[in-house]
C-alpha cells in the first residue's frame, strides 16, 4: 500500500506520516529532507544553489543514510530546499529513488508537495493537509520556542506564505491538491485529532 500525504510547509504532513507508518508498520519518507540534504551538499562542495550541475551531481549521488542530519532541520534548511526544488534535473534525479522507495513492502506513507501528483499518482490512499497561514505559523513559533530558538511569529509567517509562493508557482511539479486526494484541512485541529481524521480515510 502506498500512501501519499502531501500539503504545504509547516502543515503537519510529517508529524502524520510517522504516526501513521507507526500504525501500520509501514516505511516512512519525508521527500523534503531529500532536497534539504541536496542543499546542504551543495553547500558543503562550496558551491551556490543555484549552480544547476552541482545541484544534479549532488542529487544523483545523495546518500539516503544521511537523511537524520540534524543540520536538515530548521527554516534555513527549508528555504534553501525550497531553492534546490525548483530545478527540474534534481526533481527527475530524485524521482526514482522515491518511486522505488514507495515500493516497499509491506508498504510506504512518503509526505511532501507532489506526491499524489507527480511521484506517486496511483498511490492507494491520498491526503493533501493543510492550515492557515497564520496557524501554521503559530504552531511553528510554538516548536521555535519549545526548542529555544530565537524567531518571530511574524517573521515565520513571513517565511510560510513567501515558501508557498516559491512551491505553488515553480515550473517543475508545483505544490498541488490531486484532484483524487482527500482535502484535510487541520486550522482548527490537534494532532491527536488529525490522525484520527486521517484512519478514517484510510479505512473507507
Amino acid at each position: 500500500m502506498i500512501i501519499a500525504i502531501d500539503g504545504p510547509a509547516a502543515s503537519g504532513k510529517g508529524t502524520l506520516a510517522k504516526r501513521i507508518a507507526a500504525h501500520f508498520g509501514f516505511h516512512v519518507l519525508d521527500t523534503g529532507l531529500l532536497y534539504r540534504a541536496v542543499a546542504r551538499d551543495i553547500e558543503r562542495a562550496r558551491f551556490r544553489l543555484d549552480d544547476r550541475w552541482a545541484a544534479l551531481c549532488a542529487a544523483r549521488n545523495l546518500n539516503p543514510a544521511t537523511l537524520d542530519d540534524a543540520a536538515l532541520r530548521g527554516v534555513p534548511a527549508g528555504d534553501k530546499a525550497s531553492v534546490i526544488a525548483r530545478i527540474p534535473e534534481v526533481r527527475l534525479a530524485l524521482l526514482h529513488y522515491q518511486r522505488d522507495f514507495a515500493r516497499k513492502p509491506p508498504g510506504a506513507v512518503l509526505d511532501g508537495r507532489d506526491i499524489g501528483t507527480v511521484v506517486c499518482p496511483d498511490a492507494d490512499i491520498k491526503i493533501y493537509i493543510t492550515a492557515t497561514p497564520e496557524e501554521r505559523a503559530r504552531r511553528r513559533h510554538l516548536e521555535h520556542r519549545a526548542r529555544g530558538e530565537a524567531a518571530t511569529y511574524e517573521s515565520l509567517l513571513a517565511d510560510i506564505r513567501s515558501r508557498d509562493e516559491r512551491d505553488s508557482s515553480r515550473a517543475a511539479a508545483p505544490l498541488a491538491e490531486a484532484s483524487d486526494a482527500i482535502h484535510l484541512d487541520t486550522t482548527a485541529m490537534d494532532a491527536d485529532a488529525v490522525f484520527a481524521a486521517a484512519l478514517k480515510i484510510i479505512s473507507r
